[in-house]
């Protein structure tokens, strides 16, 4: 079955099967930001942007993609890479194995306009694991990308 979406601001036809996931679908056309992690939903390495909120890839399937609009850290690089630099910044970027999906998940934080206090970067991020650096040194990394985003 064929579906019609738009990622990364470009429209798309997908060939996909009914049970496909987007987490597969969208590495199979190359858009190779996307990870898998747990296939569980609790790591948050898959992350996307649907129509600007995040979800988790893996368990989302492509079908219920059609006519919404998908976002890969590609559609947000430069955001991404100011991110980056304030995680280096910070010693939070070790590995970078979370980061896209992290970078996705501040990306619609910053865009839904919310507090950008420690508690509520806390609750936004949960579900997004690292396995390489303290938390503390991303919500530090973070707040700083968010106060440069004022």
């Amino acid at each position: 079955m064929k579906i019609e979406t738009v990622v990364n601001g470009h429209k798309r036809i997908f060939d996909i099967t009914p049970d496909e996931l987007l987490a597969d679908t969208l590495k199979r056309y190359d858009y190779t930001s996307v990870r898998k992690g747990c296939d569980t939903t609790s790591c948050g390495v898959c992350t996307i942007l649907v129509d600007g909120s995040p979800v988790p890839s893996c368990a989302y399937l492509t079908a219920r993609a059609e006519g919404k609009e998908i976002t890969t850290v590609e559609g947000i690089a430069e955001e991404a890479e100011r991110l980056a630099e304030h995680f280096g910044d910070e010693g939070a970027d070790q590995c970078g194995f979370c980061n896209p999906g992290i970078a996705l998940s501040v990306h619609a934080l910053k865009l839904s306009r919310k507090s950008f206090t420690e508690e509520n970067l806390r609750h936004y991020l949960v579900g997004h694991l690292c396995r390489c650096s303290g938390y503390q040194s991303q919500i530090k990394a973070i707040q700083r990308y968010l106060g440069d985003a004022k």
